[in-house]
């Protein structure tokens, strides 16, 4: 029942005509943010939503859900960022996972591997040099979700240490 009330609210705010009723739907998702407590939840509706309001707005909030120390708020920090991803914008999708690649959660290093491959679907050049910086310290799982579509040969080299 939640997942529909998220999904209803994602329509209703991608057929917004005002920046005021955007912002009153954002406004009553950020409110609600204790009910974003599910992975379904969080992939399907924040991207969408908090994504796309603040794609050419200040973060502040996305590092503050980052430090969070909550699993879903920090969840939302870093999938909002496949918005920005989408639109070629990867600055602070890189800088937010840099901020919870040590996270403790599995579900963490699903959601910063799956931002970081999203940002390779885009400029792989982009991801490659994120990696090649930081692959030692990723989870393993973080990183294999990362280099999924690597070829095979740079996708061994990364997961058998020789980069």
């Amino acid at each position: 029942m939640r997942l529909t009330g998220f999904l209803a609210l994602v329509y209703r705010y991608e057929k917004c005509k005002t920046e005021d009723r955007k912002k009153e739907l954002v406004d009553f998702y950020i409110a609600h943010l204790d009910y974003v407590n599910n992975w379904d939840l969080v992939d399907t509706s924040c991207h969408s939503i908090l994504g796309e309001y603040y794609w050419k707005r200040e973060k502040d909030l996305f590092y503050e859900l980052a430090d969070s120390g909550h699993l879903w708020k920090q969840r939302i920090a870093i999938i909002s960022s496949y918005h920005w991803i989408k639109k070629g914008d990867f600055t602070d999708a890189l800088d937010l996972a840099e901020k919870l690649k040590n996270h403790t959660h599995d579900l963490m290093h699903k959601a910063v591997g799956w931002m970081l491959r999203e940002i390779g679907n885009r400029d792989f050049d982009t991801e490659l040099e994120f990696l090649e910086k930081h692959y030692q310290t990723l989870p393993r799982t973080a990183l294999r979700y990362a280099i999924e579509k690597f070829p095979e040969e740079l996708r061994q080299d990364f997961l058998k240490g020789r980069i």
